[in-house]
């Protein structure tokens, strides 16, 4: 289908989903968030697709943030629906079970940053910028900023971003754990396609329990975290591609998964 704010480009199993509203610095509207809904359901129904990379039009900004001009006339109730939808897409992006990398370059701000944060991998130029500024506008946190951040990198630096509502430069968010990678700006489109390559050719069932395991079981006790990494390793010996794989590396020779 035709997006108003998104172009969607497909690279063998990697499909590039590009926000394109540079004129707004990618500015996520209510309608933005509706067309991201529908394209990430999409990809997560076709079996074609084994990787998603996010990404921002432009140069300046992967997201800036939300759309104020938007957000200026809501009523409570609006704000708690965009919330909402905001926090949909973001637990479905999350949820996926196909690696979905982030790909970050000048602001990550806002509902920017919590839609990377949403994001499994993020790989940033050395020139974006991150930060979570509602403050500054009489606003918290509205599409899941408070708790991925928490969880990310901790409770310290949650309340230093949320409550001052200050940027942060690309290396600090590498050393607080927001950032999977740091690269030269002219290096950042070579360093995502070669992950989401590497990630593309990997056994995809394989890909989505450990998603399974990490995002869910993190969220248990360590016990029960565990119980649930030993039952989707048991699953894994139940598929074509754990044959495929221990089979090809007996023989010596590459693995080639179909996802059965």
């Amino acid at each position: 289908m035709a997006y108003r704010n998104l172009e969607i480009v497909h690279r063998g199993a990697v499909r590039t989903i590009t926000i394109n509203r540079p004129d707004k610095l990618n500015a996520l509207n209510r309608e933005t968030l509706n067309e991201l809904t529908l394209a990430f359901t999409q990809a997560a129904q076709d079996d074609d697709v084994r990787v998603v990379v996010l990404a921002g039009a432009g140069e300046k900004a992967f997201v800036a943030g939300a759309d104020i001009s938007e957000m200026n006339g809501y009523t409570p109730v609006q704000g708690q629906g965009f919330s909402r939808a905001g926090q949909r897409l973001m637990s479905l992006i999350e949820r996926l079970g196909k690696p979905v990398i982030a790909r970050l370059q000048g602001f990550a701000l806002g509902g920017g940053m919590e839609l990377a944060m949403a994001c499994h991998l993020r790989i940033a130029s050395d020139k974006a910028k991150f930060g979570q500024p509602e403050i500054n506008l009489g606003l918290i946190p509205g599409f899941g900023g408070t708790q991925r951040l928490l969880r990310l990198a901790g409770r310290s630096a949650a309340l230093e971003l949320c409550l001052t509502g200050a940027p942060i430069n690309a290396q600090r968010a590498y050393e607080l754990g927001l950032v999977t990678r740091v690269v030269a700006p002219e290096a950042l489109d070579e360093a995502v396609n070669t992950l989401a390559e590497q990630l593309a050719a990997s056994a995809p069932l394989a890909a989505a329990g450990i998603l399974d395991a990490i995002l869910q079981g993190g969220e248990t006790s360590i016990d029960q975290g565990l119980e649930f990494e030993t039952q989707a390793f048991a699953l894994a010996f139940s598929t074509e591609d754990m044959r495929e794989g221990t089979t090809a590396f007996l023989e010596k020779r590459k693995a080639v998964f179909h996802g059965r």
